[in-house]
């Protein structure tokens, strides 16, 4: 009924109904035949057989087998466990990345942005964000403000940041140590929005084609080499 469009609800109704009586019988052939099922055929012939997707197959195979059945839920959770290991490592490294590049980027505000500016001991951290939302234009199109008001639905006090990918963090901050140098050169913010936005265009596209090129079959990527 859901990948089905033409599934015969009322057909399979009737063969339900009947399923528990010891004199119900039904062959593949014959549900395929009455119920318009997909996902299943019969081939005829020497090498012939019942063949079926695999999700039925899996639920045919613990029907009948609870060994086969244990070892399908203890697959499930050894996957699911290396999927969220995987997901603690790039955590870390996201925020890795973030931590130690903030630091060379928040020092160059600190010491080249703040002494020529009119911001107070309870202010200065407008210039913080200030330089934070530049940085996140240049990438990512909007500021942290215009991303929340856009991603209300998501965890509270959401951040932009912890929502990117590594590729995105890792130009993130590249761009954060760009940023610094080009504010010790004494560059306008217009001045360094461009230039920034220019890198950031061109290190997403190296690095969104590397993992192109990485996610293709072994095959292709020694052709694509």
């Amino acid at each position: 009924m859901i990948y089905n469009p033409d599934f015969k609800v009322v057909e399979f109704d009737h063969f339900r109904m009947e399923a528990g009586l010891n004199t119900f019988v039904i062959s593949v052939s014959e549900w395929i035949e009455k119920t318009g099922a997909i996902g299943m055929y019969v081939k005829a012939g020497r090498y012939g057989g019942t063949y079926a997707q695999k999700d039925i197959a899996f639920e045919f195979g613990s029907s009948i087998s609870p060994l086969f059945k244990l070892y399908l839920i203890k697959e499930y959770q050894r996957l699911k466990d290396e999927e969220n290991d995987r997901l603690k490592i790039e955590w870390n490294a996201k925020r890795f990345l973030s931590k130690n590049n903030y630091l060379i980027h928040t020092d160059a505000v600190k010491n080249y942005v703040l002494p020529k500016t009119n911001y107070t001991k309870n202010t200065e951290w407008i210039a913080y964000a200030d330089e934070a939302d530049l940085l996140n234009v240049a990438l990512f199109g909007c500021t942290a403000k215009q991303w929340r008001e856009a991603n209300t639905g998501l965890a509270k006090n959401n951040n932009i940041r912890d929502f990117a990918s590594i590729a995105k963090l890792t130009v993130l901050s590249n761009l954060e140590t760009h940023n610094a140098e080009l504010i010790k050169e004494g560059k306008s913010k217009l001045e360094r929005y461009a230039i920034l936005h220019g890198i950031a265009q061109y290190q997403t596209k190296v690095l969104f084609e590397a993992e192109k090129i990485r996610l293709l079959p072994d095959e292709s990527r020694q052709n694509k080499s």
